[in-house]
């Protein structure tokens, strides 16, 4: 079983100007030579953490990551204008350029997985390969699943209630507004403890073993606050999506490899995710870890991933 890379510091480290307001936190990790991989974080609003730099052999791949729009160490923090799918991909496209890459291996997991699929169906000539966990496909049903009341909830009844225990019994019915209009209030205290709440119903869900790691990383006060307001402004706004877009475009990523990573038993983004991207794009190669949630720290899958890096390491398109 593989487990992680040592930690790695960057070496080096950019503020990247783009759309105004927005400065993007970049790093560069690993062999400065090496195989560009780019770091995709969920959330959206998550941000990265140290921990995604070890998925990589630093010897072998330049590491990229970044925060997304007011995630993490850009800024301004939390801030949703601006802020939507495109303006991501465009994003992406600011750095590559920047670094004078031609085309680079896109890694990421559950909204990361969205971000790295919707990438490549608009820059397909610009992707080495992909590597993706928890996929997230962002339909009204996938949606639905966790936010409303009938999908994850009958899972997890206990944790659901401390969710929808913030809010009043009539505000139920619409989650996404209910929860908005106290991310973008003026009660400090109320946007900190709904935040916290948000978070946590995803943290709790995210692996099939309880995991206070993973879980005490969601509930961070830095991490809750811009996860929660900006996973709430995307969701709201259907991820500024078309419905079904993903799938519906896949014929874009006819020729580009990848791996799929998911767990039998995700309960944040449900494995028919996942099956439905393979049936649509047959290059990649599906892998379904068996005792194993959302994580990507969940060991099963932790294994998959780094399999996954090491043979794009030797060799970069091939499956």
């Amino acid at each position: 079983m593989l487990t992680l890379y040592p930690a790695i510091q960057p070496y080096a480290v950019h503020q990247l100007a783009v759309d105004f307001p927005h400065n993007l936190y970049v790093e560069e990790c690993g062999n400065p030579k090496g195989l560009p991989v780019v770091v995709l974080h969920g959330g959206p609003g998550a941000g990265n953490s140290e921990d995604n730099r070890r998925f990589f052999d630093p010897e072998r791949f330049r590491i990229i990551l970044f925060d997304q729009r007011g995630s993490g160490r850009s800024t301004p923090y939390a801030t949703l204008e601006g802020n939507n799918t495109q303006a991501l991909v465009q994003d992406m496209e600011a750095i590559r350029l920047h670094f004078g890459i031609d085309r680079w291996v896109l890694f990421g997991g559950s909204w990361g997985a969205t971000l790295a699929l919707v990438y490549a169906e608009t820059h397909p000539d610009r992707v080495l390969n992909m590597v993706l966990r928890g996929i997230f496909l962002c339909r009204q049903k996938d949606l639905a699943w966790f936010y409303q009341e009938g999908g994850a909830s009958r899972l997890f009844p206990d944790y659901w209630d401390d969710f929808v225990g913030h809010l009043l019994p009539e505000e139920r019915s619409d989650i996404f507004q209910a929860y908005f209009r106290r991310f973008t209030g003026g009660d400090e205290v109320a946007r900190m403890s709904a935040a916290k709440a948000w978070a946590q119903w995803e943290g709790l869900c995210s692996t099939l073993q309880p995991n206070n790691n993973v879980l005490n990383h969601f509930i961070h006060p830095h991490v809750a606050v811009s996860l929660a307001c900006i996973e709430c402004h995307y969701f709201l706004n259907n991820t500024f999506m078309e419905e079904d877009q993903i799938l519906k475009n896949a014929d874009q990523l006819l020729g580009i490899p990848g791996t799929i990573v998911h767990g039998r038993y995700d309960a944040v983004c449900p494995l028919d995710n996942a099956h439905d991207l393979h049936k649509a794009w047959p290059e990649s190669e599906l892998q379904i870890i068996r005792e194993a949630g959302h994580s990507a720290f969940e060991p099963g899958i932790t294994n998959a991933l780094i399999m996954a890096t090491n043979r794009i390491a030797r060799e970069p398109r091939r499956v």
